[in-house]
C-alpha cells in the first residue's frame, strides 16, 4: 500500500515516521516510546469519516494507535533504508 501512495505523500510519511522513530530511539531520556507517541499522534492522523458514539470512537482510536505504533517501530523496514539519513 505504501508504494501505491503519490510520491509527495510517501515523502511526507517517510519524514514524519523518521522523526517519530528518532524520538522513540531516545525514549530512555524522553519517556516517549512508540506506544506513547502513537497515543499522542494517532488521533490527528486518521479518524472515522462520520460521527459515531464514544465506544466506536474509542475502538477506532485504539486501532489507529496500534497501526501508528507498528509504523514507528518498523519505519526502517517499511519506508526503506536508513530512515535517519532523512535528516
Amino acid at each position: 500500500l505504501i508504494n501505491q501512495l503519490p510520491e509527495a505523500n510517501l515523502i511526507l510519511l517517510r519524514h514524519l515516521f523518521g522523526v517519530l522513530h528518532h524520538i522513540e530511539q531516545n525514549s530512555g531520556v524522553n519517556q516517549m516510546n512508540a506506544f506513547n507517541l502513537a497515543l499522542c499522534i494517532a488521533p490527528s492522523m486518521l479518524w472515522l469519516p462520520s460521527p459515531t458514539g464514544p465506544e466506536e470512537e474509542s475502538r477506532s482510536t485504539k486501532k489507529v494507535a496500534l497501526l501508528v505504533q507498528f509504523l514507528i517501530e518498523n519505519s526502517g523496514e517499511i519506508f526503506g533504508g536508513d530512515i535517519a539519513s532523512l535528516f
